[in-house]
């Protein structure tokens, strides 16, 4: 039976249990293998949900406790969390801002000091679902990034108390509990494959893996301590295992996640919590010392383990990763840190008063200040010499979707800018969105001259039919949507666009057993539902030839078809490969010519383009005739050195805005051209 309410604390503690600590052991050593090499464990990432789960059960036991008692306190609630975990976060915060100091560009401070502020307050989960995108920095480079886990946590321990007390007051905790737990897993599979960021980092969609642990905290809470193991407790341990070790093993980063997956490491961890201390595999396994000692650290080890390897990856040329031997040495380092955070650290900290509490809220109010002047570029890294700041200055040189105005047809979201009655749809990836700049600035320029224009754009989204990247389902719908737009009346012509080289200008010699070809996400799927691969296939053919299909098939619809040609893209074109020097001792920006090669290849695909647009009754657009002379040599910095690139792939705003001339003879309307 649940403890009496004469009885009860006012913050009940529940009895300590070494197999949940195992569990703990069993969730930390899978995500921070996966992070350190995927290949080993591609399904390791599934810790965090069993973490979910193993904080909902013990929480909810202490909320339960505290409601039978004599009530639930939550001053005495958030200081206990506070002393939880407040000392380890604090102090990896205060480390990995002043490694940062350090060793960080500017914008990579910036974007630090954000994280550092959204971490103090508990929102990274919400500031990099905001950040997610096709320009996203590469997220293995962001070193807060795992605290996503901990605000999801607590944002749940905001409105669960809430929820608790009042179905509490009503005697339907369970039903309560039910709805929530039901409604959280339906949004979870309703955004996850059209909204994935969404459906892997918003608290709604997380509470059902908290409430399933906080679901089951209440059956045991209502059986009562020292009450029997379940019927079938040794069957369950065993069958929680299984669905671990299977989560373990099946599941991989490409999978839509959490979705229906995330049920395998949920059902798992609720079995062996539900199997008891008493259970074999839980007694044996996870109740062994070495399993027990990795959980009791695992909070710290979390913490640590991810901004070493992020800063591994950083401190590699091209973010690369890092050798192996570096990687796994980052976790053994982290191991160390994390026994040393809690012995000497956490420790103590956690049976302090009221001082050490308001010590702790102090210092973490102390770093989201330091954060905000970081992100507000009143706090500089050691790293900023001017040079690299015109670096910098370029790489966030973009326009997307700025004063766009939003609109949706057939349930896809796109952007226009209003002009004059023709209409004109620009169909493409994001070397479509990098003319944005010179869009807004011929409406700025000349409104009464300009058309209406109909952004249906996606990153990494090839508009040709049947091209397919195989990593983004919602590619083929935004594009039929838009061919759908494009039979619209008031559109009168369509700009076909994207970054052809890097779809098209890749090595078609077939892969053998010894060299396989680089990891490619696209291939050609024809009417027979055969896949013909980009690379090492004929799918380049097949998508040139659907290419110039669909300009006639526009040409056919009385449209005006347009073809955006390709720009050079490379290496050489990167702002970034001029920087020099070593990021733990000093770095500059090297001085380089205002020119570079054009890549044969690149050359024939253009041609090749060219022609296939007049063959088929469109006209091309060609970037290359202001970005090229005729010696094959092509801009990349203007006359005081600056980069005229964003990145390999794309051209700056400030670039655009001026010097895409070429454009106007598809935005403008025809009387003023």
């Amino acid at each position: 039976m649940p403890p009496s309410p004469a009885t009860a604390p006012s913050l009940s503690h529940p009895a300590y249990r070494p197999d949940i600590d195992g569990l703990r052991a069993i969730a930390v050593l899978s995500v921070i293998i996966f992070h350190a090499s995927p290949r080993w464990l591609p399904g390791g990432f599934v810790g965090v949900d069993i973490f979910f789960v193993i904080s909902g059960f013990l929480i909810s036991t202490i909320m339960f406790g505290s409601l039978a008692g004599g009530g639930f306190s939550y001053a005495e609630f958030y200081a206990r969390r506070i002393r939880r975990i407040f000392p380890g976060l604090v102090l990896m915060l205060i480390a990995t801002l002043a490694f940062g100091w350090w060793v960080l560009l500017a914008d990579e401070f910036r974007q630090l000091g954000k994280h550092v502020l959204a971490s103090a307050g508990f929102v990274a989960n919400l500031v990099l679902w905001g950040e997610a995108g096709y320009f996203d920095t590469v997220v293995e480079t962001k070193p807060l990034l795992h605290l996503w886990s901990l605000a999801v946590e607590e944002q749940f321990y905001i409105f669960w108390p809430l929820l608790l007390t009042l179905a509490w007051k009503r005697q339907h905790l369970l039903r309560w509990m039910g709805v929530a737990v039901g409604l959280s897993f339906l949004l979870n599979v309703g955004l996850v494959v059209r909204h994935p960021d969404a459906a892997f980092y918003m608290p709604f969609t997380r509470v059902w893996e908290l409430g399933a642990g906080a679901m089951l905290a209440w059956v045991a809470w209502r059986r009562g301590p020292g009450a029997a193991p379940l019927p079938g407790h040794q069957f369950m341990g065993a069958a929680g295992l299984a669905c671990i070790v299977a989560a373990l093993g099946l599941l991989d980063r490409y999978k839509a996640f959490p979705g229906f997956w995330a049920v395998l490491p949920v059902l798992g961890a609720c079995l062996c919590i539900a199997a008891g201390p008493q259970a074999w595999f839980n007694r044996r396994l996870l109740g062994a010392r070495l399993f027990v000692w990795f959980g009791l650290i695992s909070y710290p080890l979390y913490l640590w383990h991810w901004p070493l390897l992020a800063y591994a990856r950083v401190l590699q040329e091209g973010f690369l990763d890092p050798p192996r031997v570096l990687r796994f040495g980052a976790l053994g380092v982290s191991v160390l840190l994390a026994w040393l955070t809690f012995r000497f650290v956490e420790r103590p900290l956690r049976r302090g008063g009221r001082g050490v509490v308001a010590g702790l809220a102090g210092a973490m109010v102390v770093l989201a200040l330091v954060g905000a002047a970081a992100q507000l570029r009143w706090l500089l890294p050691r790293n900023d010499d001017p040079s690299i700041q015109a670096i910098m200055n370029a790489g966030a040189d973009w326009v997307y979707p700025e004063a766009l105005k939003p609109f949706t047809f057939e349930g896809q979201g796109f952007e226009r800018i209003d002009g004059g009655p023709r209409e004109v749809l620009l169909i493409g990836d994001s070397h479509v969105e990098q003319y944005r700049a010179r869009a807004l600035a011929l409406a700025e320029r000349k409104p009464d001259e300009v058309s209406t224009l109909l952004f249906a754009t996606r990153g990494a989204c090839p508009p040709i039919p049947n091209l397919i990247e195989d990593r983004d389902p919602i590619c083929g719908e935004r594009l039929s949507a838009a061919l759908d737009l494009a039979r619209t009346p008031a559109v009168k012509a369509v700009v076909i666009g994207g970054c052809w080289g890097c779809y098209f200008d890749v090595d078609q010699a077939p892969p053998t057993a010894s060299a396989p070809p680089p990891p490619d996400h696209y291939y050609y799927r024809d009417a027979q539902g055969h896949r013909h691969l980009l690379r090492g296939g004929d799918g380049v053919d097949q998508s040139i030839a659907a290419l110039g299909r669909l300009l006639a098939e526009i040409r056919a619809m009385g449209k005006t078809p347009y073809l955006l040609l390709n720009i050079p893209v490379g290496a050489d074109f990167e702002p970034r490969s001029r920087l020099t020097g070593n990021r733990l001792e000093r770095m500059t920006a090297a001085p380089v010519t205002p020119m570079a090669p054009l890549p044969p290849s690149q050359a024939a695909l253009h041609e090749r383009l060219r022609q296939l647009a007049l063959a088929n009754g469109a006209i091309p657009l060609d970037p290359m005739a202001g970005l090229c002379r005729p010696d094959g040599q092509c801009v990349r910095a203007d006359g005081q050195g600056d980069p005229v690139y964003k990145d390999a792939t794309h051209l700056r705003a400030a670039y655009v805005r001026e010097a895409a001339t070429f454009l106007d003879t598809a935005l403008l309307a025809p009387a003023s051209r």
